[in-house]
């Protein structure tokens, strides 16, 4: 038994630090594809609710179409099709061919999903603010992107942590699809330990516990910065 897990240790016969590695790396493109899709889930969203009725009806078409497909294979298309079409593009214009790598594929393709799902925590966030603060900040003469920023966002947040917090949960499970177009992620690297020594167990067991530990830390800073931020909420009577 201390020979198997010798497999994973941080010598140099040891997998340790090359799982790490590939936590790193999972981490990197799970944060990435998270900012991608606030901002792509933040302008849908107000697209959908303020926009003229074809912008709007686009909004609806890409949160729907990116919630329908399965992100492996938008992850396949993006990296392989989306390859060639580029190279094809940059050949016609007389430059040389762009190898698309698999994060910054992994870090779009999520964001795009995520952003997705986010579009519509953030509708229901902004929805849910009373209207008559949004009246109150337009007699003071608020309008715009000054409204949003000073009214809206800060009002809307609390009621969109919660639904956020899980997307992330979920993203950090998702950038292991990245996996099949050989990214060195967490669960590439622990298939490869695992093959390697025909340990598959011990690798696999490894992989779902720092999955399960950078889940815990996310639902425990989560929760913190969810408290922090209701406490500008007013009380319910």
């Amino acid at each position: 038994m201390p020979a198997m897990f010798d497999l994973i240790n941080f010598t140099e016969q040891g997998w340790g630090g090359a799982l790490l590695k590939g936590l790193w790396m999972t981490l990197q493109i799970s944060a990435g594809a998270f900012v991608v899709g606030l901002a792509i889930g933040l302008v849908v969203a107000c697209l959908k609710l303020g926009a003229p009725k074809p912008i709007a009806a686009v909004a609806r078409v890409y949160t729907t179409l990116f919630r329908a497909v399965p992100e492996l294979l938008l992850i396949l298309l993006l990296y392989y099709v989306g390859s060639m079409l580029l190279n094809s593009l940059m050949a016609s214009l007389g430059y040389d061919a762009v190898n698309l790598s698999g994060p910054l594929a992994a870090i779009l393709v999520l964001g795009l999903v995520q952003g997705a799902y986010a579009s519509e925590i953030f509708r229901a966030a902004i929805q849910a603010i009373p209207y008559g603060q949004i009246e109150s900040a337009k007699a003071f003469g608020l309008h715009g992107f000054g409204l949003f920023r000073r009214v809206t966002l800060p009002i809307m947040a609390p009621y969109a942590m919660a639904g956020m917090a899980n997307l992330w949960i979920n993203l950090i499970k998702d950038s292991a699809l990245i996996s099949v177009v050989g990214t060195n992620e967490l669960l590439y690297t622990a298939k490869q330990g695992a093959g390697s020594t025909r340990h598959y167990l011990l690798f696999y067991l490894t992989a779902a516990a720092l999955y399960y530990a950078v889940t815990l830390v996310s639902n425990y800073l989560s929760g913190r910065l969810e408290r922090r931020i209701r406490r500008w909420m007013p009380l319910a009577e």
